[in-house]
Order: C-alpha cells, then sequence, then structure tokens
C-alpha cells in the first residue's frame, strides 16, 4: 500500500529543508511519507551536490559587517559565489550575515585547519604534553592529539557548531547553502575586531 504524498507534506518538508519542491516530492515518495527519512534523504544529496560543486570557481560574492554588543565587536567577512546573480539574493545575504555574526559570537581564529599557524599548534601541543605528563607513553601521543583536535573544532570557523543551530557545524550549513543555491560557495575569510583586545 502505497502513502498518498500530498502538497502540504511537500510544502512542509520544503519549508524545513529549503530543498526544491520535486527534489521535496522524490525524497517523500522515496522515504513512503516518513518526514524524518525523506529530511537524511536530501540532507544526503545535498552534501553530495555540494561536493560536485566544489571544484568550480567561485569569484563573484559578498562582504558584509556584523556590530555586536553597541560597537563593541565588529566582524567584516568575505564569502564566495559563483554568480553576481546568487549574490544579490536574499537568502545568500542573510547566510553572509549569519556567518558574520557567528563569527563575532564564537571568536574563531582561522577559516580551516589548514589555515592554523603551525606556531600556534605547536605551543596548544606543549600545553597538552604537560597535562599529559606522567600518564604512559602509548597514552600520551593519543592524549596530544584528542586535545588537538578538541582544539581545532572549537577554534577553526568550518569545525564550529554554529550559533543559531548547535547541531549543525559552519561546514554543514554552508553545505546546505551550496546545495540550496546550486552553486559552489566559499568562506574565504573574515576580521573580527574587538574593544580593548
Amino acid at each position: 500500500m502505497s502513502v498518498q504524498i500530498t502538497a502540504k507534506m511537500v510544502g512542509d518538508l520544503r519549508e524545513c529543508t529549503g530543498a526544491g519542491l520535486m527534489d521535496c516530492k522524490r525524497a517523500l515518495v522515496e522515504s513512503g511519507g516518513d518526514n524524518d527519512k525523506a529530511i537524511e534523504l536530501l540532507r544526503k544529496k545535498g552534501v553530495a551536490t555540494a561536493a560536485k560543486k566544489a571544484g568550480r570557481d567561485a569569484s563573484e560574492g559578498l562582504i558584509d559587517t556584523y556590530i555586536h554588543l553597541g560597537g563593541k565587536v565588529g566582524v567584516l567577512c568575505e564569502i564566495n559565489c559563483e554568480s553576481d546573480f546568487v549574490a544579490k539574493t536574499d537568502d545568500f545575504k542573510q547566510f553572509v550575515r549569519d556567518i558574520a555574526m557567528h563569527v563575532a559570537a564564537a571568536n574563531p581564529v582561522c577559516v580551516s585547519r589548514e589555515e592554523i599557524d603551525p606556531e600556534l599548534l605547536e605551543r596548544e601541543r606543549e600545553v597538552a604534553r604537560g597535562q599529559a605528563e606522567g600518564k604512559p607513553a602509548q597514552a600520551v601521543e593519543k592524549i596530544i592529539e584528542g586535545k588537538i583536535n578538541k582544539y581545532l573544532s572549537e577554534n577553526c570557523l568550518l569545525e564550529q557548531a554554529f550559533v543559531k543551530n548547535p547541531d549543525q557545524t559552519i561546514q554543514e550549513v554552508l553545505t546546505a547553502m551550496i546545495a540550496k543555491m546550486g552553486e559552489n560557495m566559499v568562506i574565504k575569510r573574515f576580521a573580527r575586531f574587538q574593544i580593548g583586545a
């Protein structure tokens, strides 16, 4: 017995995922009308779509600002996309604003692991080594690597939990945006300013 997929079911799924109507309908049909399974199917499709678009040139985009705490914290953020058309959409503008707001709140050190200063990482390794002192030798390296991975996930923008939805990382939010807009997007850089810092 097949489940009747209604326009309301498709509309509700589209509203909560931002996916296209036909994609929502296909996901509901494939999941037998189960909304949670349909969301998971759309997320997997979004990741696959984003991976396909990753190599494409993103030379358009926006630079936006976010000022917080009555002018005590300010962020300048550049996010690139493939076309001027997408850069002018409200969804893209809101995404750039959300990322700038996140940077103001979460204070990341860099965009990705590849950008982190090796000297900073070595200092963190030394701190972790000191904290692991007295532990068995085979455990020390695992402890150090665990602490370094935790440090990176807390300080690299793409790995941080999104302040507006802590269940998602910034990378997951970016991937969903790429799938929704149909273009490659890159969080290029940011600068965070704080009075007295």
